[in-house]
C-alpha cells in the first residue's frame, strides 16, 4: 500500500505494542512528515487528545487509550500489505531464523538485503517479516546492519524487548563480534582502535570520516573497535572484531583509515582490488556479524546468538 495523506480527524486505539510509550514519541513515529514543532503545538493547544482529555508531552500511553488526531497533512509510513514476495526471498528469511520466542526474533540476514525500505527500496527485512508474521501486532528492528553486511539481526516482538535491549546497547552491555576479510597482511594479534568519527551527507548518501578530536568538530563521536588476527590467506587477512561502540560504518572506516580496506567495500574500500575480486567471481563485501550477546528481557538470562560464516565467504577464504 502506498503512503497516504490524512485530512480528517482520526482516532488511534492503543494496543500493547504502544503501551508505556510517551505520547510525543508515539506521534512522531506515526505522523511521518510532520515537523516535531507542529506536533508539540498540537499537543500544547489540546488539538490532540487522549480519552477526550488534554495531555502533556510526558504522558505515557495505556492499554485501550483512544488518541484523537485532528486533520493534518502528513504521510504515514505503513507496511505494504500487498507486497509480493518471491519464494526465494521468503526462504532467505524463513530458512535463516536463528532464535525465536514470544519476545524476540533473530535472523541470519543475507548480504544484499537492506534491513528496511527507503531510498528507492520498496522493502527490507522488517517489511518482509511483517508480512510473513502478519499476525504479530509488534515487530521492530532492535539494531541495524548495512545492506551488504550479513549476520545476526535482532527484531523485537514486544515493546518491552525493544526498550530493554536498546538500553543494554546504550549502556554498552551488549557483546558484538564480527568477522571481516581485509586486503593486506595484518601482523598484530590484537589491536585496539580509538577514532573520532563524523557523519557527512553526500549525493549518494551518508559517509563517515575520521576527525582529529570530537571537541573540535561538532557532532563527532568517539568509536572503539578491538581487532584480533584470525588467519592469513593468500594476500589477505581474516580478522575477528569486537565492537565496544556501534557507530555507523565503524569497522569499515577504522580499517580503511589503517590502510587495510574491507574486501568488496564499494564506499571505503579499494576500487582496483574490488574490480579484481569481481572478475574472479567474488561480488560481495566481506563483513559478517558473527555473534550477538545480551540479557534476555524476560528471563534475565544471558543469551548468545551465533551465525556461522556464510558459505561464499568460507569458500573464498579456503580457495587455493
Amino acid at each position: 500500500m502506498d503512503n497516504f495523506i490524512e485530512k480528517q480527524v482520526t482516532y488511534k486505539n492503543i494496543d500493547e505494542s504502544s503501551v508505556d510509550q510517551k505520547i510525543d514519541n508515539y506521534l512522531i513515529k506515526i505522523l511521518k512528515g510532520v515537523p516535531k514543532g507542529h506536533i508539540y503545538k498540537l499537543l500544547r493547544t489540546g488539538q490532540i487528545r487522549v480519552n477526550k482529555k488534554r495531555v502533556k508531552t510526558e504522558y505515557k500511553l495505556c492499554q485501550d487509550d483512544i488518541v484523537r488526531i485532528p486533520p493534518v497533512d502528513f504521510k504515514e509510513k505503513i507496511s505494504p500489505k500487498n507486497l509480493k514476495i518471491d519464494k526465494h526471498t521468503k526462504n532467505s528469511i524463513t530458512n535463516n531464523i536463528l532464535f525465536e520466542d514470544d519476545f524476540l526474533l533473530v535472523i541470519n540476514k543475507p548480504f544484499g538485503l537492506a534491513v528496511h525500505g527507503g531510498s528507492g527500496l520498496s522493502y527490507g527485512v522488517i517489511e518482509l517479516l511483517r508480512q510473513i508474521y502478519s499476525s504479530e501486532k509488534f515487530l521492530e528492528l532492535i539494531h541495524r546492519l548495512d545492506k551488504e553486511t550479513s549476520g545476526v539481526l535482532l527484531v523485537a516482538k514486544k515493546r518491552v524487548a525493544l526498550v530493554e535491549i536498546q538500553k543494554q546497547i546504550r549502556e554498552k552491555r551488549i557483546h558484538k563480534k564480527y568477522q571481516v576479510g581485509i586486503s593486506g597482511i595484518w601482523k598484530e594479534k590484537q589491536k585496539i582502535v580509538d577514532l573520532n568519527l563524523l557523519k557527512i551527507s553526500k549525493g549518494d548518501g551518508q559517509k563517515v570520516i575520521v576527525t582529529k578530536n570530537n571537541k573540535e568538530v561538532l557532532n563527532s563521536k568517539e568509536s572503539r573497535s578491538v581487532f584480533f588476527l584470525n588467519k592469513h590467506f593468500r594476500k589477505y587477512s581474516l580478522l575477528d572484531v569486537k565492537l565496544i561502540t556501534g557507530r555507523t560504518h565503524q569497522i569499515r572506516v577504522h580499517l580503511s583509515h589503517l590502510g587495510f580496506p574491507v574486501l568488496g567495500d564499494d564506499r571505503y574500500g579499494n576500487f582496483k582490488i574490488n574490480k579484481e575480486l569481481q572478475k574472479n567471481g567474488f561480488k560481495r563485501m566481506f563483513l559478517h556479524a558473527l555473534e550477538y550477546g545480551f540479557i534476555h528481557p524476560k528471563s534475565k538470562e544471558k543469551v548468545l546468538i551465533s551465525a556461522p560464516l556464510p558459505e561464499e565467504l568460507l569458500n573464498f577464504v579456503n580457495l587455493k
